[in-house]
């Protein structure tokens, strides 16, 4: 008998997945390419070290549209869930699934950003998948941007430099939740937002090499406030709907000092400032805080804001937080050893075991983030992301044997558990993913996340069924008895 844990029994327990990682179809029925299926797949040396993935320029998207050297492009492809939603959100549902956090392509929605109707090609597709979700008894929360801002957008606006795009984002936005606003209470305006400013050429079509640091970071901070206001602007309209709830999503980078040395105590504050505290603070506070100007002024960034700007973000706060979380790092002022994290490298931790990808394992920091946000927001928390890519192959049996993603959502659940009992109202949990995905960071489907096999590799060779892995029982199990 395993130990039992705690929870509510409201408690939303799912799983999470991207439109440009899962959908694939990504020239059928008028849908356009964003940024993330322009991305061609390279071969990795060392998986700990992602810079050949980040070569992106204007050119190297241009390129990939005719695509005359024939290169693969595996975020076009994903896991088929465009033809095979019905047989997934069966399986998630037979897992034991209560919600389903997905995301809505605006490539399908309005594929150029500047339409004056919606694709209705798209509307439908969406209102199927949300029909069978309805009809599996799965409640859904949906990502309106996760990563996939059209890239004609990019390409004839300069993307979220542009305060047009601003519109453009609130048309479709607006579209969106009246059509399927009785399907979907939980919205989610941006995924991990500070993605943005960590690594803009994914995130907002950020990648001329000719600007200086300061200048690329002042672009980059620039779209920040561009999409801030989106957000606050969806917020805003979100209140003719009395049953729907608008909240955030910041990718959590969780950092301790790398000792008690007061100089690396202060670094490790004044990171989690800027690259943590800040989104949060301006997304729930609803102003940007003091030491935030204090950065700015000092590195020389004047954001640029319309009249009534900070009045829009002062009144419209999300009403709920979420975030991802899948390690910790250390840091210093004078950086030490470092190793991969969500996007970006970070300080290596000597007491934590890390994945092939350099990810640093680390339950008990999600009980501290949890504790952390709570003591200083009030507001509910939700996990929206959480887990562990792994390299996987099916064995004779065609399942895998994935007792290490077992021990790693345990240990998780394990101190979710605790945070409630400390206090923390922590309403639902969706992991990454409950299904194979190509990698958002890597662009590989190699790096396997979900419970559900995918017969893909990284050239997309293979069937493309699905197989249940061990982790898929234990978690079914899990749902049933509440023991790890």
């Amino acid at each position: 008998m395993g130990k039992k844990l705690e929870f509510p029994q409201e408690f939303l327990w799912g799983g999470a997945t991207a439109a440009t990682q899962i959908e694939g179809a990504y020239d059928v029925d008028g849908k356009s390419l964003s940024i993330m299926e322009m991305i061609p797949f390279v071969e990795l040396e060392d998986r700990k070290d992602l810079s050949k993935t980040r070569n992106l320029t204007m050119q190297s998207f241009l390129d990939s549209i005719e695509n005359k050297k024939g290169l693969h492009y595996p975020k076009r492809f994903g896991n088929d869930f465009y033809h095979r939603y019905k047989e997934d959100i069966r399986l998630f549902k037979e897992a034991g699934l209560k919600i389903f956090r997905m995301s809505i392509a605006w490539t399908r929605i309005f594929p150029n950003g500047d339409e004056k109707e919606p694709n209705q090609k798209g509307l439908e597709f969406y209102r199927n998948v949300f029909e069978e979700c309805k009809k599996q008894g799965l409640e859904v929360m949906v990502t309106m941007n996760h990563f996939d801002t059209p890239f004609p957008i990019i390409q004839n606006y300069n993307g979220w430099k542009n305060r047009e795009v601003i519109d453009m984002y609130l048309k479709y936005a607006k579209v969106i939740i009246d059509e399927f606003n009785q399907y979907v209470k939980y919205w989610l305006p941006f995924n991990e937002i500070n993605l943005g400013v960590l690594f803009s050429a994914i995130a907002t079509g950020e990648e001329d090499a000719s600007k200086s640091f300061v200048e690329k970071l002042a672009a980059t901070y620039q779209e920040l406030h561009h999409q801030f206001i989106a957000q606050a602007k969806v917020v805003e309209y979100s209140k003719k709907y009395e049953h729907i709830k608008i909240g955030c999503m910041v990718a959590d980078t969780t950092t301790y000092p790398l000792d008690c040395n007061p100089i690396n105590v202060l670094e490790n504050q004044q990171k989690e400032q800027m690259k943590k505290f800040f989104y949060y603070d301006v997304m729930i506070k609803g102003e940007y805080p003091s030491y935030s100007k204090r950065f700015f002024k000092e590195i020389g960034v004047n954001l640029e804001m319309a009249s009534g700007d900070l009045e829009i973000l002062k009144n419209n706060p999300v009403e709920f937080i979420t975030f991802s979380y899948y390690m910790s790092s250390t840091i210093s002022k004078e950086m030490g050893e470092l190793t991969e994290g969500n996007l970006m490298r970070l300080g290596k931790n000597p007491f934590l075991k890390a994945t092939d990808w350099g990810w640093q394992i680390d339950p008990l920091g999600l009980r501290y983030t949890l504790n952390q946000l709570w003591d200083r927001y009030q507001v509910p928390l939700f996990i929206s992301e959480n887990g562990i890519g792994v390299l996987e192959k099916l064995n004779a049996n065609n399942t895998v044997e994935d007792d290490y993603r077992i021990d790693y959502l345990g240990q998780h659940f394990e101190q979710m558990s605790e945070a409630i009992k400390d206090g923390v109202d922590l309403f639902g949990y969706t992991m990454w993913t409950p299904i194979d995905v190509v990698s958002a960071g890597s662009n590989e489907f190699s790096k396997r996340y979900g419970m559900i096999f995918v017969d893909y590799d990284d050239y997309h060779n293979g069937t493309g069924d699905r197989y249940l892995k061990k982790s898929y029982h234990w978690f079914k199990n899990f749902m049933e008895t509440k023991e790890i």
